[in-house]
């Protein structure tokens, strides 16, 4: 009879756990297919609302692979295939429209085999239409997923591109998306105007928690480009939104983005770019895996481990990448696990790795070799020339981050009159 007792009650707790997980789900699928109907990117507002933008001209479409409406359509297809619409050209940023291309690969003109469009490459021999290229287009888009990192290059595609605009007096629309890493946080050193590049043309941090089109109304008005500019606002998008938090399905928007996560550790772990350690190109875990031949991997994640750095653990990893830095070598280090993406600060985190393989392996790490003006790729990324520094002469990350602290807030102060959202 016990036992008769126990299975029953047994069978009831487990029929109790699945209604519960089932009421769940019902409710998690409610709630995105409620957001779903009212989510609308750039793209989707442009055709639904605002098309008399577009409707009657010549447009050139920016974009890649990441120019997709909310049902993953293509910007290019469903422009082209719009009977309202005129898309006469195609421009492409690094990495090419169809994404095809890897990082810093030269990208030449084509004509796009779907449409019969050309394709003018703007990471080939000019970042910045040229008249030609825009001889036969009255209004320019720009459609292109951002990630939230200074460095990533696609906002300076945007901003040479309306350059051109304004100076052949084309209106320049940008569609807007989402910040993968939100609209809230903003963090790391302010660019130095002296280290001015193509992975950082404007002095803002490293994570800037703006979306493309409030990057566009700043670097408009804060920096006298002075184009004809209208931001085609998404509908649905909250600041406090992380990708993940959208109903969007997550477009690589280049070889080694393949992930939200990618995106959520790349503002910090891609400092290692300007290093002699494996960035993890050429591994499935790109900016999540870390390492070098010299790294003792149970050392260095131990070492990461005791610092306790809020919403990130470090796990001993080996790894052997394919391509670029130690290509068909055992590289040592860590994996990053993000456990907490709101506690999680990217930056901060990305210069205790690097601070702390320069500490630990003195005789084997490097930083990236300097050019003839006596500046590193690392000083590049990061946006100065004394950050290295301080990392040489043993100073600690925390004072790192009290000394950009000022030029931090008064960004946060400029930025507050751009924000849409």
């Amino acid at each position: 009879m016990k036992k008769y007792l126990i299975g029953i009650i047994s069978l009831l707790l487990i029929v109790g756990s699945f209604t519960a997980a089932a009421m769940a789900h019902d409710h998690s699928n409610g709630k995105a297919k409620g957001l779903d109907k009212r989510f609308k990117l750039g793209v989707d507002v442009l055709l639904s609302e605002q098309k008399e933008l577009i409707e009657g001209k010549r447009v050139g479409l920016i974009t890649n692979p990441t120019g997709v409406d909310k049902d993953l359509n293509s910007s290019v297809d469903v422009l082209h295939n719009d009977p309202d619409v005129n898309l006469t050209a195609l421009y492409g940023p690094e990495h090419g429209v169809r994404g095809s291309a890897q990082a810093g690969e030269y990208v030449d003109f084509y004509i796009d085999e779907t449409t019969g469009l050309p394709v003018y490459s703007l990471y080939g021999q000019t970042r910045k239409p040229t008249p030609e290229m825009l001889e036969n287009v009255d209004v320019l888009l720009f459609d292109i997923q951002d990630v939230g990192t200074r460095f990533y290059t696609y906002i300076y595609t945007m901003a040479y591109a309306m350059e051109a605009a304004a100076e052949n007096d084309i209106p320049f629309v940008v569609l807007d998306r989402p910040n993968p890493l939100g609209g809230e946080k903003v963090q790391g050193p302010v660019l130095d105007s002296d280290y001015s590049s193509f992975v950082g043309k404007y002095p803002i941090p490293l994570r800037h928690g703006m979306t493309v089109g409030e990057l566009a109304k700043l670097f408009n008005n804060e920096f006298d480009i002075g184009a004809d500019l209208t931001v085609v606002e998404m509908a649905g998008w909250k600041r406090n939104m992380y990708y993940e938090d959208t109903p969007l399905e997550f477009v690589m928007p280049s070889p080694n983005m393949p992930t939200p996560k990618t995106a959520m550790v790349y503002p910090g772990a891609a400092l290692i770019e300007g290093t002699n350690v494996s960035e993890g190109r050429g591994t499935t875990r790109p900016f999540e895996l870390i390492g070098a031949p010299y790294i003792n991997s149970t050392e260095l994640a131990a070492a990461l481990n005791e610092l306790n750095l809020p919403g990130v653990d470090f796990r001993a990893a080996s790894f052997t990448p394919i391509y670029s830095k130690h290509s068909g070598d055992l590289s040592n280090g860590v994996q990053i696990h993000v456990t907490h993406k709101q506690s999680f600060n990217p930056v901060v985190t990305g210069l205790h790795i690097v601070k702390t393989i320069h500490d630990l392996y003195p005789e084997d790490f490097a930083f990236r070799a300097e050019n003839s003006a006596g500046v590193s790729f690392f000083d590049l990324l990061i946006g100065n020339g004394w950050v290295r520094e301080a990392i040489e002469e043993g100073k600690s990350v925390e004072y790192m981050q009290e000394k950009w602290q000022n030029d931090l807030n008064e960004f946060n102060n400029l930025r507050e009159g751009y924000l849409l959202y």
